[in-house]
């Protein structure tokens, strides 16, 4: 047909400008092309771009309503999520390039949060791992997968920082700090896009969800969002402006409201904020129904109204809402909104399908044969396993329990030992839980059939103690005994919030009455956010978290508890002793009566609890043991344009080799606005055999030090700090110096 003819004809002009050195170049030429298929397009056809739909799934596999598919044909929809395989995708784009009347291929998105067959330890668990390097890889290997698939689009990653266990969507971030979460939020755009978004192996990254998504009151999904400017822009912001500055090209917005305006119809925050002070040069879609859902916030009477709010706004693209579909046209005719308006979100669209190389190539991800060879490939499982064992966090180890001992005879004890499902976690992209093994096969297989005995006691939530009888039994002729305790998957991610963190059902009753046996008990947590584990911590000699370690979860338990690989996790959350304390984090502020002072009644604290949690933001214990001492700074002024290199020596100081993450803090002691006790400004991951010694340095330079000031301008002010380095945001030896 001629219009394809065209468009491999624009295709082609814009790959061979891509060869040029100037980026103002070949920016001013692809932006050519785009106005050129602008220019050809009605305006039903440009709101279509607008438009993405969902696909189905049914016993058969994939399915798109009829009416889809005739929007599709008409170029009313120029974009599907939750379509994948390489024949589907390549049916659904064959309708839109060659029966549409321009043949605008199909944007393909889904949610590839943490794997899509091969599927990795939740994001939450991925960043305990503090291994920059190994999550980006995830990433890569995810999008590899992904795009061999069909998919061209992932909605990933999730940058929203949060300091509430209550939420059951921590478990698709990286926790609460906002410098570690703009390192990985960097890390996974770079590992979705690669260096080449037109490479067939890579794929689109959406930053989620925008903004302030991950503070929710009362840890209720969806719920209001109430916080100061001040917090927002310190604390919230750091890992979006970090996904963006690392070139993703599409942003999410969020369900919930910002300083009283719902975030899909928020001017503020997806134009003067994300456009023109973020410098964001992609397309802005919603989240599901979003802009419908503006009318239940109550800021509007209808859906039409809602539309003209979020596209006013900077809304391109509607998510399954039909808001778009159904009204924007009107409105334009109508003079309500612009021309331009539609021009401009429909450019930002068509600008990144170039970018992806889909003109040149509408099929380039459609490839059956090169899916079956990706899919499951041995070395994507060697990359899930590694960053499986890297996510685990030893959170104790009274009298070196662990590791466990080949040969030995282990009762193991609960339900999810046996669960491949659960090991997926939420958000599991195309996980296949029947292509696994369950962690009760993997330590039968490692350390043999008769030295692993099995009763599950009792489900994973309910009252049912019909099987405690039989655990006790079993554990009666065990030498050690694992219980493998936590949430079912379906109780973190979305729409999954909890009014407790404890461990559901009768889990913690059985767990009791095994500790009256008086044998050694190791605890494998399986979850996704943090709990309230107290009461656990007394009765279990050892906890590993484990949290939903993936396709490789198994064997990777398995090999932690069997010490073929020493844990070296680190909490990116912090771990409360009750719910009590909850929100709960370590950069608070000091208040005007902090816990420190000798009055003992009238200061910041509980009367009924400790003020400190459980377990701090990156606490981890190891199989070995880690000394810290000669903290030295090389200066104690920092002055404008200088920096000081803060240095300390880190001593394996136990009998076997081990990872270490070295972190560093440091302290505002006097600023115009109150500052927090401590914030993260560096770490380093470290391997150390038993006896070895290291010296570790970070640079502190004055940008680093830079918060939003009194009067609401980002920059530094001169006083006195404090630097701190340690294994954990507790544990840590301190200097001071001036800037």
């Amino acid at each position: 047909m001629k219009h394809n003819i065209i468009f491999t004809l624009f295709a082609a002009y814009v790959l061979s400008s891509c060869a040029s050195s100037n980026k103002s170049t070949i920016d001013a030429k692809l932006d050519h092309k785009v106005d050129s298929v602008l220019k050809l397009m009605t305006l039903d056809e440009k709101i279509g771009q607008m438009v993405l739909y969902t696909s189905d799934w049914d016993i058969t596999g994939p399915t798109l309503k009829s009416d889809y598919l005739d929007d599709i044909r008409k170029g009313n929809c120029g974009n599907i999520f939750n379509a994948h395989t390489a024949a589907y995708t390549r049916k659904l784009q064959k309708i839109a390039v060659e029966e549409s009347r321009l043949g605008i291929p199909l944007l393909f998105g889904y949610d590839v949060i943490h794997g899509h067959k091969t599927i990795f330890p939740i994001s939450l668990g991925e960043s305990a791992s503090w291994d920059i390097a190994a999550i980006e890889k995830s990433a890569r290997v995810s999008a590899i997968e992904a795009a061999a698939s069909g998919i061209n689009w992932t909605f990933a990653p999730m940058c929203d920082i949060s300091v509430e266990p209550r939420w059951g969507r921590v478990s698709e971030g990286a926790g609460e700090d906002p410098y570690l979460g703009s390192k990985i939020a960097a890390a996974r755009v770079h590992g979705f896009q690669g260096n080449d978004l037109a490479d067939s192996l890579t794929i689109l990254s959406c930053v989620k969800h925008f903004a302030a998504y991950g503070a929710p009151l009362a840890g209720r999904d969806y719920n209001t969002v109430d916080m100061s400017q001040r917090v927002f822009l310190d604390i919230y912001l750091p890992p979006y402006k970090a996904a963006i500055d690392a070139g993703a090209m599409s942003v999410m917005t969020s369900f919930n409201e910002y300083d009283g305006v719902p975030a899909t119809g928020s001017k503020y925050l997806l134009t003067d904020l994300l456009r023109d002070q973020l410098g964001f040069k992609g397309f802005v879609v919603t989240d599901y129904t979003s802009i419908n859902e503006i009318v239940n916030h109550g800021v509007v009477s209808n859906e039409a109204d809602a539309g003209l709010m979020a596209i006013k706004a900077g809304v391109d693209m509607d998510m399954q809402g039909e808001v778009y579909f159904k009204y924007l046209k009107k409105q334009v005719e109508d003079g309500e909104i612009p021309q331009k308006t539609i021009n401009d979100a429909v450019k930002r669209i068509l600008r990144v399908k170039f970018m992806l190389g889909l003109f040149d190539d509408p099929y380039k991800y459609c490839n059956e044969a090169r899916e079956k060879r990706l899919i499951y490939a041995p070395e994507h499982l060697e990359a899930a396993l590694d960053v499986a064992k890297k996510s685990m966090v030893l959170l104790k180890n009274d009298s070196n329990v662990l590791p466990l001992k080949k040969g030995e005879k282990i009762a193991i004890i609960g339900e999810l030992a046996t669960s491949t499902r659960d090991l997926l976690g939420s958000w599991k992209a195309a996980g296949d839980w029947d292509f696994m093994k369950s962690t009760l096969d993997e330590l039968k297989t490692y350390n043999g059939e008769a030295n692993v005995l099995f009763a599950e006691g009792c489900k994973k939530f309910g009252e049912d103690r019909s099987g405690f009888a039989a655990a006790i039994a079993v554990a009666n002729r065990a030498d050690k005994i694992v219980m493998v305790i936590g949430e079912d998957w379906e109780w973190s991610g979305e729409a999954a919030s909890r009014t407790s963190i404890n461990i559901p059902g009768v889990q913690t009753e059985l767990l009791e009455k095994l500790k009256a046996l008086n044998k050694p008990i190791v605890l494998v947590l399986m979850n996704g956010r943090p709990l309230d584990l107290s009461k656990e911590n007394e009765l279990a000699d050892a906890i590993l978290e484990t949290w939903y370690a993936g396709t490789m979860g198994g064997k990777a338990i398995t090999q932690v508890l069997f010490g073929e690989y020493n844990p070296s996790g680190k909490l990116t959350m912090t771990f409360p002793r009750n719910l009590g304390q909850v929100p709960i984090f370590y950069y608070e502020k000091n208040t005007g009566r902090p816990l420190y002072l000798e009055n003992p009644k009238y200061k910041s604290r509980y009367i009924d609890s400790p003020n400190d949690p459980l377990f701090p933001f990156g606490f981890g214990l190891s199989y070995t043991t880690f000394a810290y001492s000669d903290i030295k700074l090389s200066t104690n002024e920092l002055t404008e344009k200088g920096e000081i290199k803060a240095s300390v020596n880190v001593t394996n100081t136990g009998g076997v080799a081990g990872e270490e993450v070295v972190q560093c803090y440091v302290r505002d002691l006097v600023g115009s606005v109150t500052r927090p006790v401590k914030q993260l400004k560096g770490f380093e991951k470290i391997a150390l055999k038993a006896g070895e010694s290291k010296v570790i340095t970070f640079t502190i330079k004055p940008e680093m030090l830079a918060f939003h000031r009194l009067d609401m301008s980002y920059g530094t002010e001169p006083g006195d700090f404090k630097l701190f380095i340690g294994g954990n945001s507790r544990d840590v030896k301190e200097v001071g110096f001036k800037l």
